[in-house]
């Protein structure tokens, strides 16, 4: 009799994540690898029929921000309901780790206003078990999840840490400061982080305002951390830049890689302030790689959009004087006066308190009417504007309308980055491109405004099967680029593929009926936070490890996944193929 398998996965259509056609072949699993492709002619103690469906490596999603929710959660969605089987968190030079106990409440401001993550939430979700980050990294390796987490060093825990308020109020770095920072990212890289992260960006700022404390690290500083990774031969830097001087600030990042030799990526979008850069930055990205140097840019298929709506940060009436009397109401209470006739005629007739703002937010011709079917590539027709058009009312009746739907809870979209042009075209071309891998999705983070961790799902089925309005990307190419391609822009060689010896980390996906839901809200964070959430149909199975964590886009109850040490060789067998 042939050997029991622990699953055998019949009759799929496999992308192996090598970015060539599927093929249908049967994959046997044993003890959380892969052990067959092909004809299995054993059973498994577990079949899954998968005709019709495709197969698919479990996603890799690299640009994460579950940080806390790791401390307190064991499923790390909505990711893991989007094929997601490895995260990547502590981007963008934000999380709590390492910290010194004076500086909880900074950190949790410092999170709450760049990653809108209620202080609530966090004050009452994080145990702070921990202080050094090798300490951080020990609290987590014992938990289990439903996906594998691997940890990068944040560089504002890191310089509020060793500089303490001289850090957090961005004063240059001495030399002192800078040989601690190099040693603790060097303790950081050889207790298991795969990486360094720093944020340049005026966007990300405390809930006080305050502009990061990374804001205007210098070059030394930047050179000297990269080069604890050196020291340590291993992890990766990821940076998000505002790039205002393009050529000066790229060079730097570039000299950073070439002193350090560690490989770097940085966030890529289309701005509406300068809608022809991201072709610019591509540029430099090629001249770089031709020199031998380990440069990649971070990219998504969709653009990154605002959320608002009377349930979750923003609105368009958020600085108008009836909305704020109603804002410290239960939200039953607040949807219950905005249906008064009264309260409704008084809140149409008002202007912002601060104009700026609102003009900004109530761009009444770019602000969409989020459908339960949302559209990621939507055209003018879809806007607040013309809708008011047609019924002959004002856009502020129309989205006053729109957000009392449903109790109250309707959203509107406004397609902020990657959408400059109302097409999607640059982001399609950005994912083709050599040197990017997909990433953005924030997953965990921006929890009342924007819901981006579906990216994973809205590549496969906007970019590859939907798209009208532009061209597609072939699926085999894609399922490539978010498995095997961002696994190995990490060095994790060990999954990303569908290969004897590899781990078992895969998806069973009804691709013709895969089909993404509306955002909605949920009310299930600490101190019963609220969050965005998105859910989607045509997972037919996840799994992690060789264990089932998902059928059907419910949790099976398995937490298989475990907290990643460092970058993951290839098995012996693979690695001298």
């Amino acid at each position: 009799m042939e050997r029991a398998y622990d699953i055998v996965i019949r009759n799929g259509l496999v992308f192996d994540g090598d970015g060539g056609a599927g093929r249908e072949a049967d994959i046997a699993i044993a003890d959380g690898a892969i052990a067959g492709i092909g004809v299995i002619a054993g059973r498994g103690r577990e079949e899954i029929d998968a005709k019709g469906q495709i197969v698919t490596p479990g996603f890799v999603d690299i640009h994460t921000h579950y940080d806390g929710q790791a401390t307190w959660d064991s499923r790390m969605q909505p990711s893991s309901w989007h094929g997601v089987t490895t995260v990547v968190m502590g981007n963008c030079g934000v999380g709590f780790a390492p910290c010194r106990r004076a500086d909880h409440e900074r950190l949790i401001r410092l999170m709450e206003g760049v990653e809108d993550i209620p202080f609530p939430v966090l004050a009452e979700g994080l145990k702070w078990n921990w202080e050094s980050y090798p300490d951080y990294l020990d609290a987590l390796s014992q938990r289990r999840f439903d996906v594998d987490i691997g940890a990068q060093l944040p560089h504002a825990a890191l310089r509020v840490y060793v500089m303490g308020e001289r850090g957090a109020e961005r004063e240059p770095a001495t030399h002192d400061d800078i040989a601690a920072m190099r040693r603790i990212a060097r303790e950081a890289m050889d207790a298991g982080a795969l990486g360094f992260s720093t944020s340049r960006t005026l966007n990300h700022r405390t809930s006080d305002g305050k502009p990061t404390p990374t804001l205007t690290a210098a070059e030394d500083e930047l050179t000297g951390i990269a080069m604890g990774l050196a020291d340590a031969a291993r992890g990766v830097l990821q940076v998000v830049s505002d790039f205002t001087d393009l050529e000066g600030e790229f060079a730097m990042l570039r000299r950073i890689v070439e002193a350090s030799r560690r490989p770097l990526s940085f966030s890529l979008l289309q701005s509406p302030l300068d809608p022809a850069a991201w072709r610019r930055q591509l540029a430099l990205l090629e001249e770089a790689n031709r020199a031998g140097l380990q440069m990649k840019a971070q990219v998504c298929g969709r653009p990154v959009g605002l959320l608002f709506g009377f349930e979750l940060t923003m609105n368009p009436f958020s600085l108008y004087p009836t909305w704020q009397a109603l804002a410290d109401r239960p939200f039953a209470e607040r949807i219950a006066a905005l249906r008064d006739p009264s309260v409704r005629a008084r809140l149409l007739a008002e202007e912002p308190n601060e104009s700026g703002w609102a003009r900004r937010v109530n761009a009444w011709e770019r602000l969409i009417l989020m459908a339960a079917t949302p559209d990621y590539e939507p055209v003018p027709d879809q806007s607040v504007a013309a809708e008011a058009a047609r019924r002959g009312v004002s856009p502020e009746e129309v989205a006053l309308d729109h957000m009392l739907a449903d109790g109250g809870r309707g959203m509107l979209y406004l397609p902020f980055l990657n959408y400059a042009e109302g097409s999607l075209d640059p982001a399609y071309a950005m994912l083709l491109h050599p040197h990017t891998v997909p990433g953005l999705s924030d997953g965990g983070a921006h929890v009342g405004m924007i819901c981006d961790g579906s990216f994973p799902t809205s590549n496969l089925t906007l970019m590859t099967r939907d798209r009208t309005r532009g061209p597609r990307i072939d699926l085999g190419r894609m399922i490539r680029m978010q498995t095997r391609d961002t696994a190995e822009a990490l060095g994790l060689f060990d999954r990303g593929r569908i290969a004897v010896g590899l781990r078992a980390d895969l998806n069973v996906i009804d691709y013709d009926k895969l089909h993404l839901h509306a955002p909605q809200v949920a009310y299930d964070l600490p101190a019963g936070g609220r969050r965005l959430i998105q859910r989607a149909d045509g997972y037919s199975a996840t799994i992690l490890a060789g264990a089932i964590t998902y059928r059907d886009g419910e949790p099976t109850g398995a937490l298989p996944g475990r907290l990643l040490r460092g970058a993951q060789p290839a098995p012996m067998a693979i690695a001298a193929e």
